[in-house]
C-alpha cells in the first residue's frame, strides 16, 4: 500500500511540472482580420428591387412558366391574352441621359397568354408616347405552349437600355403582339393604355428636386372583384376549392375574410374549441414603386391584389369522402343562393363582395365571358368600405379598366 502511494505521488509531481513548464511555454496565436463593417441600408436610398418567386411578380429578369389551362379547359384556336393578368409598371432609372440629379423610367410587363403559341413564334411588346410616336419596343420571353395550355411572361425593365428612359407622365399606349417569321405572320393580341404618374423620392438636399418615382395609377381595379374556383390539389375537379380575389390600395396584410350565406357565417370549423381550416388572404400580386417615396404620399402609391382561400368551403363535392372527424366542407352545389364576403383589413370592415350561386353550384353572372376576359374567374363588384386605401378615384373604372378597356355589363 505504501508503494502504491509512493507511486501515486511521483506521478503527480512529474505531471505537475510538466504543466508548469508548458505554462512558460509563448504561444502566438495570429490576429484575425478585421471583419468589413455591416452597415444597414438608410431609408434615404433607393429601395433595390429583390427577387420573388415564380408566383410573384415584377422581377429584374424575366420569368415564365408554361402551366396547365385551368383558365382555359376547353382551349381555343387563337392565342389570346388574359386581360386581368395584363399588369403594366414603371421601372425607375436613378439617371436621364448621364445626369444622376434626374430620374427616369421604362415600362416592365406582365402578362400571360392562351394557347395555342406555335412553333418559332414571338411574343413581343411597343410602347408609345403620345406626340412622339413609337418608344421602346421588347421582346418577352417565349415558348411553345398547346392549346388548353397557357403561358406567363414578364418582359421590360431592366432589359430596356437607359437610353431609352423617359421622364414623361401621362397615358402611355402599349400593344401585346405575337410575331411569327417562319410564317411571315404578326398579330396583335392586346391593345391598352397606362396612366403614368409621378413622386418625389424620400430623398433629401438640393439635388432631390427631380429625383421622382414613377408609377401607375391602378385606382381602376379597386372595385373590380373575382370569385372562382380552382381544381383541388388531390381530388382535382371533384371537389374544386374556392377562392375570392379583390384590391387595396396601400399595404396588403392582416385581413380576415368571413363568408355568409343567406346571412350566416359558413365555412367553419372546429376542433377541441379551435378553429381548423381557417380562412386566410395574402397578396398574390404588389404594384409598387421601385424605390423609396415620400412618406407624405398617402398608401405610397401601392396597389395589390389579394386573394383570399377558403379550405372548408367547395364548389361541389363528389368524392364520398368521410368527413367523421371535422364533418364535410360547405358546399356551393347543396347550397344555392345569395352570398357575402366581409373583409376585415386591420381588424376593421374594408370590403364587401356579393354573389349569387345557381342550381349547378356555379355563379357565372355573364360579365367576364362578355368582356372576353380570358379566364373563368367570375368577375363582381366590391363595395369599400372605410378609408383606408385613402382617397382614390371613383370612377377610373368606367374608363381606364384593363387598361383602356373598360367592362360593358358591370355596375359599381
Amino acid at each position: 500500500m505504501r508503494e502504491i502511494s509512493f507511486l501515486t505521488l511521483a506521478a503527480l509531481v512529474v505531471a505537475f511540472c510538466a504543466l508548469n513548464g508548458l505554462a512558460q511555454i509563448r504561444i502566438d496565436i495570429p490576429r484575425l482580420p478585421d471583419l468589413p463593417r455591416v452597415e444597414r441600408p438608410r431609408r434615404d436610398q433607393p429601395k433595390p428591387e429583390q427577387p420573388k418567386s415564380s408566383d410573384s411578380r415584377l422581377s429584374d429578369s424575366p420569368a415564365a412558366s408554361p402551366s396547365p389551362a385551368t383558365a382555359v379547359p376547353n382551349g381555343q384556336d387563337q392565342p389570346t391574352v388574359a386581360k386581368d393578368s395584363v399588369q403594366v409598371n414603371p421601372f425607375t432609372f436613378d439617371v436621364y441621359r448621364k445626369n444622376y440629379d434626374i430620374w427616369s423610367w421604362v415600362p416592365r410587363l406582365e402578362f400571360r397568354v392562351n394557347g395555342p403559341i406555335s412553333s418559332g413564334s414571338q411574343l413581343y411588346a411597343e410602347f408609345t408616347i403620345p406626340g412622339a410616336g413609337p418608344w421602346a419596343k421588347f421582346d418577352c420571353r417565349t415558348e411553345e405552349t398547346q392549346k388548353g395550355y397557357w403561358w406567363k411572361t414578364e418582359c421590360g425593365g431592366r432589359q430596356v437600355p437607359e437610353d431609352k428612359a423617359s421622364t414623361y407622365t401621362g397615358p402611355v399606349s402599349f400593344a401585346i403582339k405575337l410575331r411569327n417569321e417562319l410564317a411571315g405572320t404578326d398579330a396583335t393580341l392586346f391593345n391598352g393604355k397606362a396612366k403614368v404618374e409621378k413622386v418625389l423620392s424620400n430623398l433629401s438636399g438640393p439635388k432631390a428636386a427631380n429625383k421622382f418615382v414613377y408609377f401607375v395609377n391602378h385606382d381602376w381595379n379597386l372595385p373590380i372583384g373575382y370569385v372562382y374556383l380552382v381544381p383541388d390539389e388531390l381530388k382535382k375537379w371533384n371537389r374544386p376549392n374556392f377562392h375570392v380575389a379583390f384590391w387595396v390600395r396601400g399595404d396588403a396584410y392582416n385581413f380576415k375574410p368571413h363568408l355568409f350565406h343567406n346571412g350566416k357565417e359558413v365555412g367553419k370549423k372546429s376542433l377541441e374549441g379551435r378553429e381548423v381550416g381557417a380562412a386566410s388572404c395574402e397578396s398574390d400580386i404588389d404594384n409598387n414603386p421601385t424605390h423609396y417615396i415620400a412618406d407624405t404620399i398617402p398608401q405610397k402609391a401601392k396597389w395589390s391584389r389579394v386573394r383570399c382561400s377558403f379550405p372548408n368551403v367547395v364548389g361541389w363535392d363528389k368524392t364520398g369522402d368521410d368527413y367523421s372527424l371535422f364533418g364535410p366542407p360547405h358546399s356551393f352545389g347543396a347550397n344555392q343562393g345569395e352570398y357575402e364576403l366581409k373583409v376585415l383589413w386591420n381588424n376593421r370592415l374594408a370590403r364587401s363582395i356579393k354573389f349569387t350561386v345557381g342550381a349547378d353550384g356555379k355563379f357565372d353572372n355573364g360579365v367576364a365571358s362578355a368582356n372576353k376576359l380570358g379566364s373563368e374567374r367570375v368577375i363582381v363588384p366590391v363595395t369599400i368600405i372605410g378609408d383606408q386605401d385613402g382617397h382614390w378615384d371613383r370612377a377610373a373604372w368606367k374608363t381606364d379598366a384593363f387598361y383602356g378597356n373598360p367592362l360593358t355589363g358591370f355596375a359599381f
